[in-house]
């Protein structure tokens, strides 16, 4: 079977990950499949709306963490074709139907959606900092979230869907077998307004969602240059061998009490 699966239901264009015995976890293959899908729907003059989901227990669980150990990148090799949906190139609405879990890399694929539908039983987490990577900086939904949330975000506490639709994360909650037909009718809706309209909103929203600045994200760069590299090799072989990591910490103990500031870079 393909590792993303699409349905088309008139103007409405259903994008499903379909590697459910590995969570739908990003491989190169993936990846390639879906930046070439997400491509054919931007230039699609016939599709209008996308919903975006997974198979089995698992929206997305992130990158493929044994493919990254194999080739010693994030996601495995790296792509020759430009992801227009990871980019925020599409100018078309898409809606997160969100059947599970979504974590690290499964979190930011949600984050790229428009509107939001989780089943009760998904679970969230943003898993940069179990991996030795900064957890949380290039989430810009951070930016508009109180303080003590946003940490725990950035710190890779799990969140339930319902938590996610309080802190105004998700737009709705509901069962298993009601999340396609919200999700349908929610694109449905969206195939109500004016064409024209429909688009110059979704680009004037995509325009005010929270950005990172390029100072923090300088900072972010020098932090990660910023103690132990070989531990976020072990964070990974650890999760591909289920086994706790070994963790050794800065490289110089000395680091330990010269971090980086804004002032520095």
């Amino acid at each position: 079977m393909a590792v993303v699966e699409t349905e088309t239901h008139g103007q409405i264009f259903v994008i499903r990950m379909n590697r459910p015995e590995r969570l739908n976890a990003l491989n190169t293959e993936m990846r390639t499949m879906l930046a070439e899908t997400w491509t054919m729907f931007r230039e699609s003059k016939d599709l209008e709306v996308a919903i975006f989901t997974g198979t089995g227990r698992g929206f997305c669980a992130g990158e493929d963490m044994k493919e990254t150990l194999e080739h010693g990148r994030p996601g495995g090799k790296k792509l020759e074709l430009e992801d227009p949906f990871r980019t925020g190139a599409l100018e078309k609405p898409v809606i997160g139907a969100i059947n599970g879990f979504a974590m690290g890399g499964g979190f930011m694929l949600v984050e790229g959606t428009d509107l939001r539908v989780a089943v009760r039983e998904a679970v969230f987490e943003v898993s940069e900092a179990k991996r030795w990577l900064l957890g949380g900086y290039n989430h810009g939904h951070i930016a508009n979230l109180p303080y003590a949330v946003a940490m725990e975000m950035a710190m890779g506490f799990r969140f339930t869907a319902q938590r996610f639709y309080e802190v105004g994360f998700v737009n709705r909650v509901v069962e298993a077998d009601e999340l396609m037909p919200e999700a349908m009718a929610m694109a449905e809706h969206l195939l109500t307004l004016p064409p024209a309209s429909r688009v110059n909103t979704v680009h004037m929203m995509r325009q005010m969602r929270p950005a990172i600045a390029p100072d923090l994200g300088r900072l972010a760069a020098a932090l990660h240059d910023h103690g132990a590299k070989s531990d976020l090799m072990e964070s990974r072989a650890a999760f591909a061998e289920k086994r706790a990591p070994n963790f050794k910490g800065w490289d110089d103990p000395e680091d330990r009490y010269r971090t980086p500031t804004l002032e520095d870079i």
